[in-house]
């Protein structure tokens, strides 16, 4: 008989999300609970509750719910009612994708587009990544691109490539946009108010960083591209077929016919009017999902399907995020038990309590590693600003850094653990692109602690500079 050996095999990335929820739900019984006081502030025309800094208080863990056995797996259903809103976006805009992509619309237009740039395809990368950066940069924007993924996706495989590189063209291109943040409403601009600042001072050092940012993460992509190209086994999710892969044929056949122009009209026209409402009458997912909708059936509509067809499409497309949906829910639940435990505060104060002691030239970059870490904690950008800005902000008048330095270890921090933490959004975009979270951090582990060194050195720059 022949000996087997036997291989190690990796857990699956829900086991892994719900042994975090496990060792917070521990946690929630050791650290101890407590609390900033917090005052309404209008930040930029919007009321938000705002930390004040030399309030935190101790609670006592009898007034707080910790997490036992059974609150444990309540905290996981827990967790995907408060991510609803975040699964039916995912759900809609892959439905929705789905739905445009079998059209046959993209399928002709990426024809044309590879019939054009031939074997300089890999032209479209940088020019793409700018322009997600841009969005993310300027705009504050991120789920706003939920929808391209399954195009983007399914664009680098048609390229020749895989789905980890269309992928990382957009994820890697919007969140290093979000991190670089020149003008972003949601972390600069309120972290700038709350820190006392001129609103978008200092944008000159910012786009700098953005620049810098961004043509490390193109360079890496490139040079994966280039690599796969080589020896397409060396690609990070080798033998696995894409739920969104492009497979009707060779695209290079497609003619592209007067329906397929309108269709592609429909997509840029939609993606307009949700730009317009999102910036000047403060839409969020509701007006994104609804738009959504009336963009595929007038896409079904074009091409003369039946409103049983639409239905039938919308479906199919939308169950291939199942497992992302789910995961979602189970990463929320992490900030189910913390709320509960109410150890967050906690986490911010001690945290700011390592800053005080530090030396002077290191402290600016600790500020980053501590900021970088909260965004475990507090994923949203807008919510870890109004949380730890109050406290960094006086915390780093004490330890002689500017607090414009203090705003860019904020934005720099939240920013590029957004598709790192398993609680922020790289499991929302992991879901939408049918990516593995564990083939995720294989491929951007390297990526990542190559940004994070180049904001130690950006940050330690802007130190010496006196920024």
């Amino acid at each position: 008989m022949e000996k087997r050996k036997k291989k190690l095999v990796f857990p699956d990335t829900l086991i892994i999300v719900a042994i975090v929820v496990l060792i917070v739900a521990v946690l929630s019984w050791i650290i101890p609970s407590g609390t900033y006081d917090y005052k309404e502030m209008n930040i930029n025309g919007r009321v938000r509750n705002v930390a004040i800094d030399g309030t935190y208080h101790v609670i006592d863990k009898s007034k707080v719910t910790t997490t036992g056995f059974l609150g444990f797996f309540s905290s996981l259903y827990r967790g995907c009612v408060d991510a609803a809103d975040i699964i039916f976006v995912i759900l809609c805009c892959c439905g929705t994708f789905g739905v445009m992509v079998k059209t046959g619309a993209f399928h002709s237009g990426i024809g044309v587009l590879l019939k054009k740039f031939g074997k300089k395809g890999l032209l479209i990368v940088p020019i793409l990544m700018i322009l997600f950066g841009l969005g993310g940069s300027i705009f504050g924007m991120a789920s706003e691109f939920y929808g391209f993924y399954p195009l983007i996706i399914g664009l680098g495989i048609a390229m020749g490539y895989d789905a980890m590189f269309g992928f990382a063209v957009i994820a890697c291109g919007e969140f290093i946009g979000f991190m670089g943040a020149t003008m972003n409403p949601y972390t600069v601009g309120i972290a700038q108010n709350i820190a006392g600042l001129e609103l978008y001072s200092g944008t000159w050092y910012r786009a700098i960083c953005f620049v810098l940012f961004e043509v490390i993460a193109i360079i890496y992509v490139l040079r994966y591209a280039k690599k796969i190209e080589k020896n397409p086994k060396l690609s990070a999710v080798y033998g696995e077929k894409s739920i969104h892969e492009f497979s009707e044929g060779d695209l290079e056949s497609y003619s592209f016919s007067k329906s397929d122009a309108v269709v592609i009209l429909d997509m840029i026209i939609t993606l307009v009017i949700l730009m317009i409402g999102l910036m000047k009458w403060e839409w969020d997912y509701p007006q994104l999902c609804g738009l959504f909708l009336i963009m595929s059936m007038v896409a079904a509509g074009v091409k003369k399907w039946t409103p049983n067809k639409w239905c039938s499409e919308f479906i199919d497309s939308a169950k291939t995020v199942v497992w992302g949906c789910i995961l979602t829910g189970v990463a929320k639940a992490i900030v189910v038990v913390m709320g509960d435990a109410m150890i967050m505060d906690t986490v911010i104060y001690n945290l700011s309590n390592l800053l005080k002691s530090a030396p002077r030239g290191i402290s600016a970059g600790l500020m980053l590693i501590v900021q970088t870490f909260i965004n475990f904690f507090i994923p949203s950008g807008s919510g870890q600003a109004v949380a730890s800005m109050p406290i960094m902000s006086q915390l780093s008048d004490i330890i002689g850094v500017s607090r414009q330095t203090a705003v860019l270890a904020f934005q720099f921090g939240d920013g590029l653990s957004n598709i790192f933490w398993p609680t922020a959004d790289i499991v929302i975009i992991c879901g939408l692109g049918g990516i593995k979270l564990e083939k995720w951090y294989k491929w951007f582990t390297p990526l990542f602690l190559i940004l994070l060194a180049a904001q130690l050195v950006m940050i330690e720059i802007a130190v010496f500079i006196g920024y």
